[in-house]
């Protein structure tokens, strides 16, 4: 009973499990979701992001660890392109094996198993991680569209100029870009790092409402967590969902370990960075497979899949951390 892996998942299983009834039983539906997600994104998780950033020097961060995440995450990406092709199912297919759910799941659970120096860490990869991950996989399946359009419309005959193609794909990936920053989770973290550098610290009637804001936040995220999963069946596409859920959950954070070890890193920085690389898939990949209308009930499945082994694989892997260096 007093291993850390036990005490920081089973708060986590309760909670989506308590989500989960709840929505089964209806006593969360329709609009309410939609409302609730609005006030777990839009007010809690920014006093808790602002708050913990605050008091956060830039020396103090170590973003070696966070450049070898977005190399293993490039590395699975690319593998998943390579065996699915350059399409944008395969792209859309990509994102979902390396894309962590690491605000609702991550935050709760690294924050339980390592305190607040787990978080900082885990901040700082999430103050980029949207930004340059979703800007690059936009600039990779605009890419995609604009070669199976232009390839479509030389079959027909239809002339369209290279300059109207870039044009097109460059406004695209500004909008991404612009969004990935001026978005309620790394705007209070940039926000908070930058107070921060002022030195003055925080007015203890601004700080304990933020707290108090802040504290709420993981509680309100897994219980929303499982709701959702309540009103997502699988449906039939377990297959597919099961191959993206394994590729996520386990063969994600394996490569960020291989890395890693052969880059020489260790510590807590380190091990924090294999447990966000085990986190389910996170929703914004299903935002991407609308956007892109292709892989919407694998994605959607795989979301749900990836979350309910996640309760397993992140067990597994938050043992096996422990005997890294």
């Amino acid at each position: 009973m007093s291993n850390p892996v036990f005490h920081a998942l089973i708060p986590v299983v309760l909670l989506i499990g308590v989500g989960y009834l709840a929505g089964r039983l209806r006593w969360i539906g329709g609009t309410s979701v939609r409302d609730l997600s609005n006030v777990v994104f839009l007010v809690l998780a920014p006093a808790l992001l602002f708050r913990t950033m605050s008091g956060v020097h830039l020396e103090q961060l170590d973003f070696r660890p966070v450049a070898i995440y977005f190399a293993a995450m490039w590395v699975v990406f690319g593998l998943v392109m390579f065996k699915q092709g350059f399409n944008r199912r395969a792209a859309v297919m990509g994102l979902a094996a390396t894309f962590s759910n690491t605000l609702m799941i991550g935050v709760p659970l690294i924050g339980l198993a390592y305190g607040e120096a787990g978080l900082v860490t885990l901040f700082a990869l999430i103050s980029v991680h949207a930004f340059i991950m979703l800007t690059l996989v936009t600039v990779v399946l605009e890419f995609v569209v604009v070669r199976e359009e232009s390839r479509a419309q030389a079959e027909q005959g239809v002339a369209v100029s290279g300059m109207a193609r870039t044009t097109r794909m460059a406004a695209t990936v500004l909008r991404a870009a612009k969004g990935s920053v001026l978005h309620p989770v790394p705007l209070p973290i940039i926000c908070g790092l930058l107070y921060a550098q002022t030195g003055w610290g925080l007015p203890a009637v601004i700080d304990k409402p933020l707290q108090l804001l802040g504290n709420s936040f993981s509680s309100m995220a897994l219980v929303l967590v499982g709701i959702t999963l309540a009103a997502n069946p699988l449906g039939g596409q377990i297959k597919a969902a099961l191959f993206l859920a394994l590729i996520k959950n386990l063969f994600h954070p394996l490569v960020l370990v291989v890395l890693g070890l052969l880059l020489g890193l260790s510590g807590l920085p380190f091990a924090v960075m294999v447990v966000v690389a085990s986190l389910p898939i996170g929703a914004n990949v299903y935002l991407f497979s609308l956007r892109y209308k292709v892989a919407e009930q694998e994605v959607t499945a795989a979301v749900a899949l990836s979350t309910i082994l996640g309760l397993a694989t992140m067990a597994l892997v938050m043992s096996l951390v422990h005997f890294l260096p």
